[in-house]
């Protein structure tokens, strides 16, 4: 009997040590054991002291606080965060705030863990304003569909040309806008509109600025047979007056000038390139618009654009590109061509040779398309 009492009485003290110490283990956890969010901060360790009440969609953030490490969803809103258990420890959790627009507003945040409570903290997902990339095609013509890509595009949603004029919506996503071209639509920038704000677009519309190789009139030493003024029913439409088109077999390795000359032959074109793309090409890009009745597959288009006299160095085009028959918008950033020349470019008030050159490896069956070659800022400040 004696031993028994013996045995109970050390099973009774064994279970008060053990209570003991997890009283005293649970006691040692900051905030008894339970989550807490002390704040929000942005992740870039020089801002670590900027706390935030809220963030635009995508942003990551750094969610500070205690006993955080069993968190399993973050909802902003209604909608729910991608969470990745490796940046999520017991005082951090870091996350990016969802992209897609909430439908039912609250801002709140909210922390659901594995044992099914829930955690609710005060913050804003603010809501990004209409981010406007590039057309397809920066010249479309009146009554045609001109796509713009982008993000952010939230309906209720409009498009406005330079020139007072909207345009009429076709479909609307996330990410790309297809709009009717009104009548009355002039070069310039565009802007779309969402109840979110408005952005205006750093490229222009039928952009004529800053023309260096065009039609309108033909310029330069070579084959004025490559232009088109007045096209057929199986021809590209006219986009900007007068195309130049190459419709022939191109041999690998032969030369084919298609356009340009020295300053001397292209008296309205030559001047054209601002000194300020010539000092900083950095800041300019060089565009055109093309049309591939048939795959561009073959072969090399070179181009100079901006040098003092002719250089075969050229910046080298290469393919494939395939527009399918639609004109689209080709951007070249300006300093990859002017890194490509023997010769780095100086302002020159008389002119600037130009040239485009088809001559490289393979056969090409050509049936190409161009127009509106220009220098451009790659931002309208």
């Amino acid at each position: 009997m004696k031993k028994i009492q013996q045995t109970i009485l050390m099973l009774i003290m064994a279970v008060a040590v053990i209570g003991t110490y997890t009283s005293c283990k649970k006691e040692q956890l900051p905030n008894g054991g339970e989550p807490r969010i002390k704040y929000v901060r942005v992740t870039n360790p020089a801002s670590a002291d900027s706390l935030l009440v809220g963030a635009g969609q995508g942003s990551l953030i750094a969610i500070v606080g205690e006993n955080l490490q069993d968190a399993v969803e973050i909802w902003f809103n209604d909608q729910r965060a991608t969470l990745n258990p490796t940046y999520i420890t017991s005082t951090t959790i870091l996350v990016n705030v969802p992209q897609p627009i909430p439908t039912s507003i609250n801002n709140k945040m909210k922390i659901i863990f594995s044992n099914g409570k829930q955690l609710l903290h005060d913050f804003e997902v603010q809501i990004s304003k209409p981010v406007v990339s590039s057309m397809v095609s920066e010249y479309v013509n009146e009554g045609d569909i001109a796509v713009i890509h982008g993000n952010y595009f939230y309906e209720p949603l409009s498009v406005h040309f330079t020139g007072g004029v909207t345009g009429t919506l076709v479909s609307v996503t996330d990410r790309i806008i297809e709009v009717r071209v009104p009548a009355g639509a002039q070069p310039g920038q565009i802007t779309v509109k969402t109840n979110f704000g408005e952005t205006k677009s750093d490229f222009w519309f039928r952009d004529n600025r800053n023309m260096v190789i065009t039609s309108d009139p033909y310029e330069g030493w070579w084959n004025s047979s490559y232009v088109v003024s007045n096209p057929g029913p199986n021809d590209p439409p006219k986009i900007n007056g007068n195309y130049i088109r190459v419709k022939k077999m191109l041999g690998a390795w032969s030369w084919n000038e298609i356009a340009g000359g020295p300053a001397s032959a292209m008296p309205n074109h030559s001047k054209n390139i601002p000194d300020a793309a010539i000092i900083k090409p950095e800041d300019y890009n060089l565009k055109f618009e093309i049309n591939t009745m048939k795959p561009y597959n073959n072969s090399w288009i070179r181009i100079n654009v901006g040098l003092q006299q002719e250089d075969n160095n050229n910046y080298l085009w290469k393919p494939p590109y395939d527009s399918k028959g639609k004109w689209n918008t080709v951007i070249i950033p300006f300093e990859d061509i002017v890194a490509s020349y023997a010769v780095r470019p100086t302002v020159n008030p008389n002119g600037y040779w130009t040239r485009l050159l088809i001559q490289g490896p393979g056969d090409l069956d050509a049936d190409i398309s161009f127009d509106n070659f220009r220098v451009v800022p790659k931002v309208i400040r």
